[in-house]
């Protein structure tokens, strides 16, 4: 079964540095239907303005992940840990027994447009981490960028849960498959793809459950992430 969760419903939040679009509910967008899907608790669409970024603050008890659709963002945190994140590179901070953190965007001129995914870990009180890697992407196939059994180039996410990205040129078409007893949720990054015959565009999300497989098609650089995971958890 599918169920669209279409990009236009999404809560917003705007800001004059800052156009965040909120898969899940987030901050001051609340919504009861739509609090996450399993441990996949935030996907945030958002878009920083040049020299602009979120100050200092803390986190306690979450998986954070962060990729990277243009431009640049630099991170910075309590661990010491300094770094720039580019396109083709995810980052993972375990927040755990607590971490405090700052992104923004350095380039005096270009805008930076990121994911930041927000994943339950499997339990409470891990000790703070971080992770960066660059991962091997092309196109026309899924590659595994996190997990809780990371493949090679992959970070890991204290979680039951893969996560994939697939880029797509023109008629290009993957599929993933689903093991017994897992479900899935597919965000569309850009372009536009078809999911089982089903349109959709950049920002459309799509729970999927009860099905064995996930197959995508999509236009000139279609991009989509997917998450699989335990179907009891949804």
């Amino acid at each position: 079964m599918l169920t669209i969760r279409p990009a236009a419903e999404r809560g917003r939040t705007r800001l004059d540095w800052l156009d965040s679009w909120h898969t899940f509910s987030f901050g001051d967008y609340f919504d009861s239907g739509h609090m996450g899907f399993g441990p996949l608790r935030v996907i945030n669409d958002d878009r920083v303005e040049p020299g602009r970024g979120f100050g200092t603050h803390g986190h306690r008890d979450m998986e954070i992940l962060t990729w990277i659709l243009d431009g640049e963002l630099e991170h910075r945190d309590s661990l010491g840990t300094g770094s720039v994140i580019r396109p083709g590179e995810v980052q993972i901070m375990s927040a755990g027994t607590g971490i405090e953190h700052s992104e923004f965007n350095p380039s005096p001129i270009e805008p930076v447009h990121l994911l930041q995914i927000w994943m339950i870990p499997e339990r409470r009180g891990l000790a703070p981490r971080y992770d960066q890697q660059a991962v091997s992407l092309d196109p026309g196939a899924f590659h595994q960028i996190a997990g809780g059994r990371p493949g090679e180039g992959a970070v890991r996410v204290f979680q039951d849960i893969a996560v994939y990205v697939a880029r797509l040129d023109g008629g290009q078409r993957v599929e993933h498959t689903l093991g017994a007893n897992r479900a899935a949720w597919l965000h569309v990054a850009r372009g536009a793809v078809t999911l089982d015959g089903t349109s959709l565009h950049a920002g459309d999300g799509v729970a999927v459950t009860r099905e064995g497989r996930v197959a995508v098609g999509g236009d000139a650089h279609a991009e989509v992430i997917l998450f699989d995971l335990a179907a009891a958890s949804v």
